[in-house]
């Protein structure tokens, strides 16, 4: 008969290493933010049975009977996580905003950030009413002109963040906005951390442009479609009337002006207006 081998005994909880957080979904991070701010009464779903077992929250049972949730300290971790995390997209994201207007106003266009411009939208039946809706393009831009008809609208929607793409591209009455608002419509896609693309063009519907940051370039990889776009709605140029557009060239690049190299125009001679 063969000698019993005890199994061993199982480890100490002082000798067992805690496993990091998992990271958060937005979903996660949205509920714990909630909790964190109000009296933390449950609700008893699948999202706070996940943080509970992630040990992000904490039940708390009052004298009288009631329980009540507590975001434990890794959850507060987590949150400030999620904060950086945000942070950093958003910066990424105003950058490239910021990248993207000045090329427009290098191009010798009028380009405006983050403007708020009442659209049409296609009726919900053939025949039905319009609809109308506030739009809120990243970069709007027009051509320098003093003719109406020249002003040649184009819209540029920036995307930094692979999420944030699917989900805007699940939304096509956004784009059709875009579309009601520009000649042209073009998504300028960011890069991840690794510094590829965060999507390929045939994933942005074709009535779309396509433009990928490579470096510090912006590199065309699909034209947007040109559309034959009437005169610009009045509302649309009380909105612009009223907004700040980007200012022109910044004192380094106003430099360049001046350098004669690499056939640069030269300095204009002194005495000319």
């Amino acid at each position: 008969m063969p000698a019993f081998t005890p199994l061993p005994p199982p480890p100490s909880s002082a000798t067992v290493a805690e496993a990091p957080p998992a990271p958060l979904g937005r979903a996660h991070a949205r509920r714990l933010r909630e909790i964190y701010r109000s009296a933390g009464w449950p609700s008893q779903d699948l999202l706070e049975i996940e943080l509970l077992a992630a040990s992000l929250l904490q039940r708390v049972a009052s004298p009288g009977g009631h329980e009540t949730l507590r975001v434990t300290d890794a959850g507060i971790t987590c949150l400030a996580d999620a904060l950086v995390r945000n942070r950093a997209a958003l910066s990424a994201h105003e950058a490239l905003v910021e990248h993207v207007a000045c090329e427009m106003v290098r191009a010798g266009r009028i380009a405006w950030r983050g403007l708020g411009l009442r659209a049409q939208l296609p009726p919900l039946a053939e025949g039905g009413a319009a609809r109308w809706c506030m739009a809120r393009p990243d970069v709007f831009s027009i051509r320098n002109t003093s003719v109406e008809s020249y002003v040649d609208p184009v819209v540029h929607e920036i995307k930094v963040r692979r999420s944030d793409l699917l989900g805007d591209l699940r939304r096509p009455e956004k784009r059709s906005a875009y579309l009601d608002l520009g000649g042209e419509c073009w998504y300028v896609l960011g890069c991840d951390a690794r510094g590829r693309p965060i999507a390929s063009a045939d994933e942005v519907p074709p009535e779309c442009g396509v433009m990928q940051l490579e470096g510090s370039r912006l590199a065309v990889v699909r034209a947007a479609p040109r559309r034959t776009r009437q005169q610009l709605p009045f509302g649309v140029w009380m909105a612009l009337a009223k907004a700040t557009p980007v200012a022109g060239l910044r004192d380094d690049e106003q430099g360049l002006l001046g350098d004669t190299d690499a056939g640069r125009p030269g300095q204009l001679e002194k005495g000319m207006p």
